[in-house]
């Protein structure tokens, strides 16, 4: 399957593994690009140090194929990432959480593809003319940071409103999900929450269990009232905040100090008393351990069955 994005991207697959934090390091993200599809790993807050190291390991791993970094521009440390994005030669950035306009002539001026994530039909035409390549649209059944259009909306909105390739994310598990996304005007698809099942993900046991035994109806929203709605898994903890929001007698300060480190605590120790298992709505349908290489073809064989290219 040959799109824009396969060319944009110069890879195999129009398969991007989302920038979870905490979770998209270099294994995984040199095991999707080595599968075929872009790998990448997240800046988050960590430290410009320690992703510098992450990059080179996975350059070491891919060779020269198609990696890239996923920049949260609302963190401390974007303005060191932006630049190092461009020390290491970074191939593809994508953003979240803010407008990547500050950094736009820099990156493009070093050659690197930016795709910035966006909820709404708005930012993707604002992000079009800042000079963006292309623009994942993700819909409110992502995983993790989340706003309130779905992918069944937003997508074919967003690919209307502008000329730049347009991918999905959001409620994509299998090669039904990317070939629905491609029918409503996608050219490629962006995937977290099945690669968090899959034998590269370095996370916490706990937390691959919790994937892969979650039904249709384990998925919350918490942090609405805070302005940062994150999706997860739904567990005691995650129950617990979703009940304090609700009734009043958790604060929005209060919500955040319970919920400070909760994402490496889930990742990292596998903690269902305090640690906040970001996750998508389909998790309900993934229910088998597989290697990143085996998940990328599956949903992109499946995809061309679908819609009649397969070879």
């Amino acid at each position: 399957m040959k799109t824009r994005i396969t060319r944009l991207l110069d890879c195999e697959y129009p398969i991007i593994q989302g920038g979870m934090a905490w979770v998209a390091e270099h294994t995984l993200a040199a095991a999707v690009t080595n599968a075929g599809g872009v790998g990448l790993i997240a800046g988050g807050n960590a430290p410009i140090d320690y992703l510098r190291d992450q990059i080179r390991q996975c350059r070491d791993a891919v060779g020269g194929k198609t990696f890239g970094v996923n920049v949260m521009l609302m963190s401390p440390n974007a303005d060191d990432l932006a630049q190092l994005v461009i020390d290491e030669g970074v191939k593809v950035v994508t953003t979240g959480a803010g407008n990547p306009g500050k950094y736009m002539e820099a990156w493009k001026n070093a050659g690197v593809r930016v795709i910035p994530v966006v909820p709404s039909v708005a930012l993707a035409k604002r992000m079009e003319r800042a000079g963006a390549d292309a623009v994942v649209a993700e819909g409110t059944e992502s995983g993790g940071h989340i706003g309130e259009n779905t992918t069944m909306c937003l997508v074919p909105q967003v690919a209307d409103a502008v000329e730049i390739p347009v991918i999905a994310a959001g409620g994509i598990a299998d090669g039904r999900g990317m070939a629905a996304s491609f029918m409503l005007g996608a050219e490629g698809v962006q995937i977290g929450t099945r690669f968090l099942a899959s034998e590269e993900a370095q996370i916490h046991p706990t937390f691959k269990e919790l994937v892969l035994k979650a039904k249709d109806t384990d998925s919350i929203v918490t942090g609405r009232y805070t302005g940062h709605p994150c999706r997860g898994i739904k567990t005691r903890f995650a129950k617990q905040l979703a009940e304090g929001e609700k009734n009043g007698t958790l604060t929005p300060e209060a919500f955040e100090e319970l919920t400070v480190g909760a994402l490496r605590r889930a990742v990292v120790d596998g903690n269902v008393e305090s640690g906040s298992f970001l996750c998508g709505a389909i998790a309900g349908m993934v229910n088998e351990m597989k290697s990143c290489a085996d998940i990328v073809r599956e949903i992109n064989d499946g995809a061309e069955v679908l819609l009649g290219i397969a070879k």
